[in-house]
Order: structure tokens, then sequence, then C-alpha cells
């Protein structure tokens, strides 16, 4: 709380500071004065979607929320490569009236809005006439203002935070239920039939693939085509679906939510795990895996549905995601969790990320195109009430949750029971049918005042406070929240995004081809020194860091 109190003093001095002085205008889209223009009633936005779900044309949720605000929308949405192709349509000039659920750093913010790309919010979300359930929210907290309010006084995305920690099961440190984002998980039905243990070392997992792949187990177990089982998949760089919980054995979980391969040490080095030599190390081991087939040759490839599908027909043995039961379908039963390993050396690192219960303004800007902004944040105020927010994180009243409250006046869910007999899915399937990508802003007394926590939810806190946290040694962490000066954000805009794409290009092609060679290694340290900027951007991260630690 001193921390969160002392950034919103601090940025609460520093907007007053900007609007006394005048600076930081970039013309009419940013000039600090609201756009009373509301002709406009039909906008154009750019969304993010759950890969189960069926679009957001036929949402009821949103429809009711749009009638209540007089406007319409134009959904065009996608879940695969949404931040790249934002970006190119961005870049291009090709501007929606909004983009929503990209998920935005406060470098991109930054980029964008001080661009004039973004508009700046501030006047809109302060106005109790057109957003009252937002100001009403931000007067009240105000330490949520300051963690969206860049360091140029603006703001340019609504908060959005899922407020759920392992508090909840009653523990006594409140970590994010995403915290560790990806749960790996093992076919124990197969492991059983071959007389296998569950894995707790590297190798002992290569044997069970191995062994998985001989045997053809999909085929054997569940009467799939002959030759069809895949010993494991994951998508490659990907978020809960990701090979970064497998890194673990070299001595390190290299999280991507700030800037790709960043960590915080636990004496407060700002590195970059991918010029360690555990992250050589893992990518040279696992080439072989891949050379040898027990690793799904399209992970460098696949979408999230084509790996959805995948799994739930039963041919994979080893996959991560953010559940069993959502990723797994009809034979979940036959999946355990599958601990972080051990390394060759005795080695196992987990980390935790930062980003989940932070609040963040990455989730919903507001372009220059938009001609009548009052208009449609009327329509994004309505996200601001427990109950409307409630429906959009999971589903609406009457599916996911039952019409009629408890005796406590709260809201419950459906039990994946229920899910199954009702609707043909479980409870994980339905809400990521159902549920809206946004800047959803869910506190933690709606918890307590509006809905109860789904059952699910509560198991994964339960999981990570019981099972994952065991391998986790250090809590730090880099903030997501840390924030950036004019200059900073210019050097992250010529160095970051050519830094991040060699890094990941180059670990793809080893992870692939194998490699690197000692020359191959050095070279490519030295290249992201000269050539792409390592050091500059280490600084910047490290400045940015010291002053948010300064205000504790």
């Amino acid at each position: 709380m001193k921390k969160l109190l002392s950034l919103a003093l601090a940025a609460v001095m520093l907007l007053a500071l900007l609007t006394a002085c005048g600076g930081g205008n970039n013309g009419p889209a940013n000039s600090g004065e609201p756009n009373t223009n509301t002709d406009q009633t039909e906008f154009n936005i750019i969304s993010g979607i759950s890969a189960l779900s069926g679009g957001y044309d036929d949402n009821p949720v949103l429809n009711a929320m749009m009638e209540n605000a007089g406007i319409k929308i134009n959904w065009e949405t996608m879940s695969d490569s949404l931040g790249e192709q934002v970006n190119i349509r961005l870049t291009g000039g090709e501007l929606p009236d909004a983009v929503q659920a990209v998920g935005w750093s406060n470098y991109d913010l930054g980029r964008y809005g001080r661009g004039g790309t973004f508009i700046d919010l501030t006047p809109y979300v302060t106005d109790a006439s057109i957003m009252p359930n937002l100001s009403a929210i931000l007067e009240k907290y105000p330490q949520i203002k300051a963690a969206i309010t860049q360091d140029d006084g603006k703001i340019y995305g609504l908060p959005a935070a899922e407020m759920m920690g392992t508090g909840a099961t009653g523990a006594a440190d409140d970590y994010s239920i995403h915290s560790i984002q990806q749960f790996s998980m093992i076919n124990k039905a197969w492991l059983d039939d071959l007389g296998l243990a569950v894995p707790e070392t590297v190798e002992e997992l290569r044997t069970a693939l191995q062994a998985f792949k001989d045997n053809d187990m999909a085929h054997k177990m569940y009467g799939a085509d002959a030759g069809s089982t895949i010993p494991m998949s994951f998508g490659f760089d990907q978020w809960c679906w990701g090979q970064n919980i497998f890194y673990a054995p070299f001595g390190l979980t290299n999280w991507s939510d700030v800037c790709a391969d960043l960590r915080l040490t636990k004496d407060k080095e700002v590195v970059f795990d991918c010029v360690s030599d555990g992250y050589r190390e893992a990518i040279t081991y696992y080439h072989d895996w891949y050379a040898d087939g027990l690793i799904d040759i399209e992970v460098f490839s696949q979408d999230d549905k084509q790996y959805l599908a995948k799994c739930a027909q039963g041919y994979v043995g080893v996959a991560t995601w953010w559940e069993i039961n959502e990723l797994m379908a009809d034979h979940a039963a036959d999946y355990v969790y599958l601990p972080p390993l051990k390394g060759p050396d005795g080695t196992c690192t987990v980390t935790i990320k930062s980003a989940g219960s932070a609040v963040n303004s990455g989730m919903l800007s507001i372009t220059k195109a938009c001609e009548s902004p009052a208009n449609l944040l009327k329509f994004y105020d309505q996200w601001y009430t427990g109950e409307n927010v409630m429906q959009l994180q999971y589903g609406p009243i009457g599916v996911y949750f039952h019409e009629e409250k408890d005796a406590q006046g709260m809201y419950v869910s459906i039990t994946d029971e229920e899910a199954r007999e009702k609707f043909g899915k479980s409870a994980g399937e339905l809400k990521a049918a159902s549920e809206v990508q946004g800047p959803k802003l869910i506190l933690s007394e709606y918890y307590t005042n509006v809905f109860h926590m789904e059952e699910r939810a509560l198991q994964r806190l339960d999981d990570l406070q019981n099972f994952w946290f065991k391998y986790v040694d250090d809590f730090t962490f880099y903030p997501v929240d840390c924030v950036f000066t004019q200059s900073e954000l210019d050097d992250l805009d010529l160095y970051r995004p050519d830094f991040e794409n060699h890094v990941k290009e180059q670990e793809a092609l080893w992870f692939r081809d194998g490699g690197p060679s000692d020359a191959e290694w050095e070279a490519y340290k030295q290249d992201l020194i000269d050539t792409y900027g390592m050091n500059q951007i280490l600084e910047v991260y490290k400045n940015a860091y010291d002053r948010y630690a300064a205000a504790e």
C-alpha cells in the first residue's frame, strides 16, 4: 500500500505540473480537452478474442450495453497474431476507432500516445457525465489512476486488472492467479500402461516421450489413427501454451510480460535470459528431442485452435495450458500436472511473472480516427460495474451464472458438471466461448459483494499455492507498471522491436536446426550489443525500475 500511495501522489503531482506548464500537447487529439462531437454512433473496433469464441456480434451483454449507449460497433476480431496485425494497421495509417484486448505495454501506449495515434483519455475518464462508473472507481482508488497515467501526465488506455490472488485461498501472501502462466501436464494413463512413473527429471521425461512415440499411445489407448501420437506439443513462445516452463531445468523460465526474456534477479539486477548459458543449453538440449520426433513438428506454425483440437482428440502426451480440463476435454481425467523438472545438473528454477493483478491500461485505446470518443466511452463505462464485468469475464447470467442469487445476494457460477449437462462443454470451455476480452477491471471486492469466485479459479489458486510455488525459490519480478520518459521511449522504439524479433527468430532457428556452436554463440551475443542495442535497452529498464523502487 505504501508503494501504491507513493505512486498515486507522484502521478498526481506530475499531472498537475504538466497541466500548469501546458506541456506535452499533441494537437487536438491530445489537447487536454474532451471532444464534444457526438455525431458518430457507429464505430469500428479491432479486438482480441478467445480461440473458442464464436464472435462478439451476437453477445447479449455487449448488445445490451450498445443499446443503452445508443451506438453500434462493427467488431473485427482475431485470436492469433493480434498485436502484430494491429501494429501493421496502425503504422500503415489504417486506423479503426479503437483497439481492444491487444495488451499494450506502457512502452507501446507511450509510443502511440505521444505520436498522436491514441488520444488522451484523461478528460473523459474523470468526467462523471461521460464515465460515472469509472470516475467513481478512480476517485475511490487513486492508485489505479496512478498506475495508468504515463509520465507525460496523460492516460492512453482504460484500466484493466483481475484482482484475483492466492489470498482468496487463505494464504498469507497474495500472488496473482497469473503468477505462473503455463501449467504443464502429462497423460498418466499412458504412463501407467507403460509402467512408468510421473517424470521428475528431463531425462525421465525424454524416456516417457520416447515410449509414447514407440508404442503409438494415442492409437493404442484412444483408437486414434495409427501414427497419430504426438509425444509433446506446445506453441513456440506463446503465452499459456508455450515452452518456457520446460526451460526451468536449465535455470530460467523466461516469461515475456514486460520485455521478452527480461528478468529482475533476486539481487535487483536487470538481465536478459537470452544471453545466459542456461538458455543456450536448453535450446541445444531440446533440439535433439525435436529432431527425434518427440516434439510436435508444428510447434512453430500451429495456432491455438489447431493446438486445442489436437489435445482434445487425445493425440498429445505432454502439453501446456491454463488448466487440464479446458485443454484435454473428454480425456482430462487421464492427465496430471507435470511438475517443473530437474535438469542434468539438478537445476530447477521457476520464476513468477508480474502481469495479472497489477493494473494496466493496455486493453482499450481510442485512436485519432474516432470522431465522437464520448459516445464510445459511455459504452465502455458500463464495463465498470461488478455485474457487467462479471458477465464479460465469464459469461451471461443464465448461461455461466445462475439467475437466482444465493442467500448472501451473490451470483453463483455454473459447475463443471452442470455445464457439461446443459451445454455439452466443461465450465472452462463455456467461459472461453462466452468471455469478452478487453478493459475489465475486476476489483477484489466483487468477490465478496457481487459474485463468488468460480470453483476452477479457486482450484488454480490452490494449485499455485500448494503445488507450483513449491518450485519457486525467488518471488522477485520486474513490475509491469513501470513508466518511461520520452527519451527512454525513443530508445525502446529504436531498439526493442528488432532486438526481440532477432532473439525470437534465432531461438526458433537453433531449436529447430541445432546449435549454436561456440563461435555462433559469441557472435550472437556481440551482435545483440553492437547491432540490436541490448545494453541501451537494459539501461532503460534499469532506470525505470530504480525510479519505481524509489517510490516504495
